[in-house]
């Protein structure tokens, strides 16, 4: 399928190098589901332009410092795959699974704007980092420096993600 990118899509990685002589690439993930690297998930590689569309299925998945290295059924030589570097590796919005309450996308979280259950406007969430057992929501405020809001039930009370607004009760020294 070339052209049309009417429909909407997810990064889920940027290929930035071809790895080795047998057609894999080396990935960096941008998906929180790390699941949509493993062999058998069907990906779209977009050129860096949006011109080019490839549908790929992923047929082999290992981690190599840092990085996902990727192999594509079909792709077997570093000429198969040299074309694809600087691409995005993207899923289609019907590829998209539906989720339990409480779990969100992180493009769903990213431009909420947050305030506490006292209704003070703290800022917008403008990052997620995920260090460990829970996400940390990266709170840019006016003027001042970031917040950092782990995703825990005691602190974030309501997510509005289709009015885009998230309510906190803040503890103690959260927000200082």
């Amino acid at each position: 399928m070339m052209g049309d990118v009417s429909m909407e899509m997810f990064n889920v990685g940027k290929i930035v190098n071809t790895h080795g002589i047998k057609g894999e690439v080396k990935v960096i993930k941008i998906t929180d589901f790390d699941e949509r690297l493993e062999p058998g998930s069907k990906l779209f590689w977009v050129s860096s332009d949006e011109s080019d569309i490839i549908p790929l299925e992923v047929d082999g998945h290992r981690i190599h410092k840092n990085f996902h290295l990727l192999h594509f059924h079909g792709y077997s030589s570093i000429n198969d795959v040299e074309p694809l570097k600087e691409g995005m590796l993207k899923i289609s919005e019907d590829q998209l699974k539906t989720l339990d309450d409480g779990e969100y996308y992180y493009h769903e979280i990213i431009d909420c704007a947050v305030e506490t259950d006292a209704g003070e406007e703290i800022g917008i969430v403008k990052e997620i980092l995920s260090p460990g057992a829970n996400d940390i929501w990266v709170v840019k405020q006016g003027g001042q420096k970031d917040v950092l809001i782990p995703y825990i039930e005691d602190i974030v009370k309501q997510v509005d993600v289709e009015n885009k607004r998230i309510i906190i009760d803040p503890m103690e020294g959260l927000l200082d």
